[in-house]
């Protein structure tokens, strides 16, 4: 049986939360995310993004770029609430969904041909979620999660597409290579340098000089790249933890320091949280003391990626768990 994948996109999902708690930030530049010395920039509205800012970058270089944008530090527990709106209403009308992200789906709605008409049911399930939610989606329907997810890139802002059965490698074959989920600046890199920029040029290499190149990734993506991806959507499950500790050379009781190491770890798992698009509701903190005695302390706060909410959550969580004043072994952050 052909199969039927719908991905779905809530555009700008952060800013667009804002905008609904605050019309008067319509159609103006738009940042959420850390304001202090180190932040950066997790969400940008497409008003924004013509300064060529993007999600990322450092706060201080987004202001510089575009000095007249709103800048908003965010509300984890506000996105998550309208995640969840989102994710109930797609579990009521989805036979099997995948939540990959806070504002990302994969549906497999393969058979409902027979029943409804797939491109209905998905243009009547985008018009649910915007008519309940105020939020603006985008989606498109194709054969897998790939083609999918690029078409879905491709119908933005707020729009669909239906990439159908035989259309998906003509429809690839214009686009940017870095276009290919699975691209990332140093695959990107290494194609260029092959003289690979768009993904017609990755089609028609052979799969041998691929695999010789990348190995098994290059195999995966000459795939993509011809719009194969048999990928199943899977039921959301709970993401795995981030963590990261550090044993001292030499046991310490510097505070100062104590804070800025916990700190650092916080800026740096809060970073890959915003990488993957996910979010966190939980933070752990670990002293490990000289003599071997390890004390843990955990918090659960409403879900977030940003820096200020959960520097300042591992640095509460430090300042109660820091009990004996006694030298430190070593400390460890786990979101």
């Amino acid at each position: 049986m052909d199969r039927s994948i719908v991905h779905i996109d809530l555009d700008t999902f952060f800013v667009s939360v804002e905008r609904l708690l605050d019309a008067r930030l319509n159609n103006r530049p738009v940042l959420v995310g850390g304001t202090g010395g180190r932040g950066v920039v997790a969400a940008c509205s497409y008003e924004s993004r013509t300064y060529g800012i993007y999600s990322g970058m450092p706060m201080r270089m987004a202001q510089r770029l575009c000095p007249e944008a709103v800048i908003i530090r965010g509300d984890g527990g506000t996105y998550s609430k309208y995640s969840q709106m989102v994710t109930h209403i797609i579990k009521e009308e989805a036979p099997l969904y995948e939540k990959s992200s806070v504002d990302e789906f994969y549906i497999d709605a393969s058979g409902m041909d027979r029943f409804f008409g797939t491109w209905k049911w998905a243009r009547e399930l985008r018009e649910k979620i915007i008519r309940e939610t105020g939020l603006p989606v985008s989606f498109a329907l194709s054969t897998n999660k790939t083609v999918a997810k690029v078409g879905t890139g491709e119908a933005k802002p707020n729009n669909c597409i239906n990439i159908p059965k035989g259309y998906e490698k003509g429809f690839l074959a214009p686009l940017p290579v870095k276009k290919i989920p699975m691209v990332g600046d140093k695959s990107y890199k290494m194609l260029v340098s092959m003289g690979v920029k768009y993904v017609k040029t990755l089609q028609q290499m052979p799969i041998e000089l691929m695999e010789s190149i990348m190995g098994k990734n290059g195999i995966v993506l000459w795939k993509k790249a011809r719009g194969i991806d048999n990928t199943p959507v899977e039921p959301y499950s709970e993401r795995k933890s981030v963590s990261s500790s550090i044993t001292f050379d030499k046991d310490t009781t510097d505070i100062r320091q104590l804070r800025n190491i916990l700190t650092a770890m916080a800026e740096k798992l809060a970073y890959q949280l915003r990488k993957k698009q996910k979010l966190t509701s939980v933070v752990t903190v670990t002293i490990r003391y000289s003599d071997f005695d390890t004390r843990t302390r955990q918090q659960r706060i409403p879900y977030t990626s940003l820096d200020h909410t959960l520097k300042e959550t591992v640095c509460d969580l430090f300042e109660r768990l820091y009990e004996r004043r006694v030298l430190v072994r070593l400390v460890g952050v786990r979101y």
